[in-house]
């Protein structure tokens, strides 16, 4: 029986769940590609392809329960949408890169790529469970189809992939569903597709239909403020106050966003999001950390 969506247009756990990392059947990978800076957001400097020094001999993280008393905010609202453990299982088939050195410079190379194929059919699969989206629901599985069939592809040919132009038609087609979603907001909807909202106030602003793609909102206040059907795509919302937004029917936003946010127990939430452990002291009345920029 297949199951209910729920407010968000997705059902709980529905094709998102293949898309979730597995850090059991991954080898670390998001501690070793990535290069970052002691920051806001990172308690110290690493170079791209060298391992965290918090990397375990089991390939776990030795401080993930407590990444952001520690200053690793950026690790805990990271999200590689399961690429990690596509790379690891099946294009380099379990070799792991401490037991096969020559592969790692390579494995290096194609997480980056099966990221960004892994995050576009987050969003497609999003996009498809949109039943305004209708119209353009064939389109979405084509692009779909062609997206998983890039994922099983053998390294050398992941890394001969053209994923700019195939992320620019997969964007096209999911800003048309977020117009054919955002119509049945009635009126003159928000436009903030790229805008710059650091430290904004949008407490208490009724935002429903609003696009923010791509806009800034590190630190923004958005307390109570209603955003239902606003499209959040690649909306940075690193410290930005959610305490009791509504961010039930929000459209494309993911668990990486909610958890560089600071919400509460009365933020609403999509049901295939889970609601971030840390948010606990946003409850107690403590302010958010601020974002990069202070």
């Amino acid at each position: 029986m297949s199951q209910v969506p729920g407010p968000s247009g997705l059902a709980p756990d529905s094709g998102h769940r293949a898309l979730r990392a597995d850090c059991r059947r991954c080898f670390g990978l998001c501690c070793v590609v990535p290069a970052f800076s002691a920051s806001a957001d990172f308690a110290i400097d690493k170079p791209a392809g060298q391992p965290c020094p918090h990397l375990q001999p089991d390939f776990r993280c030795g401080i993930h329960k407590d990444l952001i008393q520690e200053g690793f905010r950026g690790c805990a609202a990271y999200d590689c949408f399961g690429a990690g453990q596509q790379v690891s299982q099946v294009t380099f088939a379990g070799r792991d890169w401490r037991q096969d050195p020559q592969a790692a410079a390579q494995m290096y190379e194609v997480f980056p790529v099966m990221r960004q194929l892994h995050e576009l059919l987050w969003h497609i699969t999003a996009a498809l469970a949109l039943e305004p989206a209708q119209a353009i629901h064939g389109q979405l599985r084509v692009v779909l189809d062609a997206t998983e069939a890039m994922t099983r592809r053998p390294a050398d040919t992941l890394l001969r992939l053209d994923t700019g132009r195939h992320r620019r038609e997969v964007n096209s087609l999911l800003l048309r569903a977020s117009e054919l979603v955002r119509a049945q907001v009635p009126g003159q909807k928000p436009d903030y597709r790229g805008a710059d909202l650091i430290g904004a106030d949008l407490n208490n602003a009724r935002l429903a239909g609003a696009s923010f793609r791509g806009a800034r909102l590190i630190g923004a206040g958005l307390r109570r403020a209603d955003l239902s059907l606003a499209d959040l795509t690649g909306a940075d919302l690193r410290g930005a106050d959610v305490r009791g937004a509504d961010l039930a029917r929000s459209l494309f936003l993911t668990q990486s966003q909610l958890d560089s946010a600071m919400g509460d127990p009365r933020t609403r939430l999509p049901p295939s999001l889970a609601r971030p452990a840390h948010w606990s002291s946003a409850a107690s009345g403590r302010s958010p950390a601020p974002g990069p920029d202070g």
